[in-house]
């Protein structure tokens, strides 16, 4: 098997720590970033032989002399895991446009400002893959997850773009689709806006209290999804995408399903504009 070097973002916890973990003990080298000195320490507690840079995404400007000085000390990455990110729970009308906006600082703008970085360096070596990690709800939406869906649906059709423009140097760009797993996405690393509006209790307040009674109980185990996105990079024909689930998968047909009849329903009205 190829030995690769990796650069994963939020590599100090949830998919990111797997990854890394995985990755290690299949001989790759990697490299990891965080936030701040203790999240530093605790990775490399858990992770002695990674390499750790502290890396926020949202400091854009930051970004490429932090890759640029990566490569310097460690040599050429060839993949790239854009993983950092979070969860923001609310109802639209309840939520601010602070929140939103950080929501896409994080998990949209900071992920394509990492990939950015390293796609001049990936088109001049003519290879290497980047792994973008949406989301199923990068596919399908829920209620009271109208930012989070919003970047991961972002992040997936621009994963696509990414995807036709680097094919033709060799570089291979995969959208990460994961259902529930048991990770801090719903716990700790999530935010949630306080609840203000009655009207809405019927719809969301149930749906709340069910995120919080799974979580820690989710069907996906992390460490098969890290071994998922290690078969990934052994490909040299990796998918587009890729759904990560049994949820998932029955959520996305179910949207494939709906979509197609909404399509089929409406077909007359759709090519009565032409002419």
């Amino acid at each position: 098997m190829t030995k690769h070097t990796f650069f994963i973002t939020g590599a100090n916890s949830g998919f990111g720590l797997a990854i890394a973990r995985a990755a290690l003990e299949a001989g790759h080298r990697v490299i990891g970033t965080v936030r701040s000195p203790t999240a530093r320490a605790s990775l490399l507690e858990q992770l002695p032989d990674i390499r750790v840079v502290l890396c926020d995404v949202t400091e854009f400007d930051r970004i490429p002399a932090i890759v640029a000085q990566t490569e310097e000390d460690h040599g050429p990455i060839d993949v790239l895991i854009n993983n950092a990110g979070y969860g923001h729970e609310g109802i639209l009308e309840e939520s601010s446009l602070e929140e939103m906006r950080h929501q896409f600082d994080v998990n949209v703008f900071g992920a394509i400002a990492v990939a950015k970085a390293f796609l001049p360096r990936f088109r001049k070596r003519r290879g290497g893959y980047i792994v973008n990690v949406t989301s199923m709800g990068g596919l399908i939406t829920m209620p009271g997850l109208a930012s989070y869906c919003g970047s991961k649906f972002a992040l997936q059709g621009i994963s696509e773009v990414m995807r036709a423009e680097m094919a033709p140097f060799g570089v291979h760009v995969i959208a990460l689709c994961p259902g529930s797993f048991r990770t801090d996405w719903a716990g700790r690393s999530m935010v949630r806006t306080e609840r203000s509006i009655e009207d809405y209790d019927t719809l969301f307040d149930p749906i709340r209290a069910a995120r919080h009674e799974k979580n820690g109980r989710q069907l996906g185990d992390p460490a098969k999804l890290a071994a998922a996105v290690l078969q990934l990079i052994a490909s040299d024909t990796p998918p587009p995408q890729l759904l990560l689930g049994s949820d998932a998968l029955q959520l996305v047909r179910d949207r494939l399903s709906r979509l197609e009849k909404e399509i089929a329903d409406w077909e007359e009205l759709t090519l009565s504009t032409d002419g």
